[in-house]
């Protein structure tokens, strides 16, 4: 594919996204121009700032859920989209250190194009695994809150989604401790097992609530 004609696609994907933006409704259209705006400002500058580049990442997905939430038409949940910025950034700290960890084992100290060397590979795992715990106590206050009980039947089941993702975030942690995490977690937990038994037992948890 040339150049050109990727740019044709890319403008023709995009005009259609927009558009559909606009008939869901202007919130949606809004949520879209921003997200787009920062998906190139990711692209062309903020992807080679140090830490800016994480919460950016972290950011652009928890603007995805909001999108879902405003497409749904349900309560947003200010639970949820804090919960989703440090659960998120962890994953893209986790990202970094992945990259990071194959760069001090090639015995070399600069990542081109980013803003960090192996010396932060320490502090990546240190952030990074602090981000994804406080991600799991955000769950456990969100399952306290007095308001739970108004909107799930039995919210008691919520407490199997704590032990899953505490579970699945420190797993992820020790695996690319131990080197074997590919450069992209998500695509990792595609393709692990443990991951889709994490998820059933979330998926189950939220739906016995209800």
């Amino acid at each position: 594919m040339t150049p050109g004609v990727a740019l044709a696609l890319a403008a023709v994907a995009l005009a259609i996204g927009l558009s559909l933006a606009a008939v869901v409704g202007h919130k949606m259209l809004m949520l879209v121009a921003v997200y787009l705006v920062f998906t190139l400002a990711y692209s062309l500058r903020l992807k080679s700032i140090a830490m800016l580049d994480v919460v950016t990442l972290g950011f652009l997905y928890t603007l995805r859920i909001i999108a879902g939430i405003v497409a749904a038409e349900v309560e947003l949940s200010y639970w949820i989209l804090v919960f989703s910025m440090f659960f998120f950034v962890s994953l893209a700290m986790l990202k970094r250190y992945s990259e990071l960890y194959n760069l001090r084992q090639r015995e070399e100290e600069i990542v081109k194009g980013r803003g960090y060397c192996a010396q932060d590979l320490e502090l990546m795992a240190a952030l990074g695994g602090a981000s994804g715990y406080i991600a799991v106590l955000l769950m456990v206050l969100y399952i306290h809150d007095p308001v739970i009980a108004e909107k799930y039947a039995h919210p008691q089941w919520l407490w199997l989604v704590f032990p899953a993702l505490l579970y699945w975030i420190s797993r992820m942690w020790l695996i690319a401790h131990r080197g074997r995490m590919d450069e992209d977690p998500v695509l990792y937990a595609i393709h692990d097992r443990p991951s889709y038994f994490v998820a059933l037992v979330c998926v189950l948890g939220f739906v016995l609530s209800l």
